[in-house]
């Protein structure tokens, strides 16, 4: 499978691509912020599910979309060191997309996005 890579006109081959294993993904904190930075805040969560042999899997998706407030973790057991880690690894990307794009999320549209909701 061929998909574009926008900002050099060249096509990426999905196989050459790097790949991070359930498990690491969970481990270093992605899902962790996944879900309290953006799943959660929309009613949604995505499940990891550790099977019997220690292998991990993407599990389902969690839907509590009719709920205003949408899911919250329990405070305590937030890893603080994940959040961290997953911060400033976003401030570094930060720095390099907003150097060489002028955006750090990539914008759905030319015209200029608004910075808050309106309500």
């Amino acid at each position: 499978m061929r998909v574009p890579k926008t900002y050099t006109g060249k096509e990426l081959d999905v196989e050459d691509v790097k790949k991070m294993s359930v498990k690491e993904f969970r481990e270093q904190g992605y899902l962790q912020e996944l879900n309290r930075r953006f799943l959660h805040p929309l009613g949604l969560a995505l499940e990891v599910v550790v099977h019997p042999d220690g292998t991990e899997t993407i599990g389902e998706i969690w839907d509590s979309r009719d709920d205003p407030e949408g899911f919250i973790f329990d405070p305590k057991i937030i890893d603080a060191d994940k959040a961290i880690r997953i911060h400033k690894e976003g401030e570094r990307k930060y720095e390099a997309r907003h150097e060489r794009f002028g955006w750090y999320t990539q914008p759905y549209t030319d015209q200029p996005i608004p910075q808050r909701w309106e309500r």
